[in-house]
């Protein structure tokens, strides 16, 4: 059986999802540091040079090679500029199941990017992956990353109450820590809508070999971006 995803690149009309490069490293120190970042994850805060570089050059590797899912950093296909994170992690190869996480730049939000991305990893996942379930988790307040859960085609399958915490900042600047409910979502590969998408998406493995897909987005979800486990809240 197969415990480990291939070593791969997907790409879309406008995205590029490749592994993380240490060339990543000062524009994930940007974007780690965001207020919304910082609000839905539980990433550290500052999120250093040293933490990107750990991300970036190994954290984000490891992932893929010791089985527990795969890491694509998010770049624009014409100025390879990082646009965010997708992360499946979680991964069970028994059932074939895995959880999503996604973050987005704030220089980036709102030219459907994140459901673009995360809409292209969830096809290859079905269709070269032959994986039965995609799912999310999503704090009750973070909307936009419901937004996105929404826009992919999932569905809203229920709420674990108190599961999770989440950051709020005060008016010195500084985080409180804070509990919160999480929305569970679920896709399965029957909810995709082909016919909607509009995108054309490619496949190509570690040896230049190509296949093809697609789809549209926005925002911050679900994931940890150095490691650190947390149950969705990357929304």
């Amino acid at each position: 059986m197969t415990t480990t995803f291939p070593d791969v690149t997907i790409s879309t009309d406008r995205l590029v999802l490749r592994p993380f490069e240490e060339e990543d490293v000062t524009a994930l120190t940007e974007m780690m540091n965001d207020e919304q970042v910082t609000a839905w994850t539980t990433v550290p805060h500052p999120y250093t040079r040293a933490d990107a570089v750990t991300w970036a050059t190994r954290t984000s590797h490891a992932e893929r090679t010791e089985g527990r899912g795969i890491v694509f950093a998010v770049t624009e296909f014409l100025t390879h500029r990082l646009v965010g994170i997708v992360h499946l992690q979680g991964t069970n190869w028994r059932t074939r199941t895995t959880e999503v996480g996604y973050v987005t730049a704030p220089w980036a939000r709102g030219e459907g990017y994140a459901s673009e991305s995360v809409g292209a990893v969830a096809r290859w996942l079905f269709r070269e992956q032959r994986f039965e379930r995609l799912e999310l988790r999503t704090a009750a307040d973070n909307t936009a990353s419901q937004q996105v859960a929404q826009k992919i085609g999932c569905i809203s399958e229920g709420v674990l109450r108190s599961a999770c915490i989440v950051r709020t900042q005060n008016p010195d600047g500084s985080w409180t820590d804070t509990r919160s409910d999480l929305i569970v979502w679920g896709l399965v590969p029957e909810d995709l809508d082909d016919e909607a998408d509009g995108y054309s998406d490619g496949y190509a493995d570690g040896y230049g070999n190509g296949y093809s897909s697609g789809y549209d987005g926005y925002e911050i979800s679900p994931s940890d971006a150095n490691g650190y486990a947390v149950s969705s809240d990357w929304n």
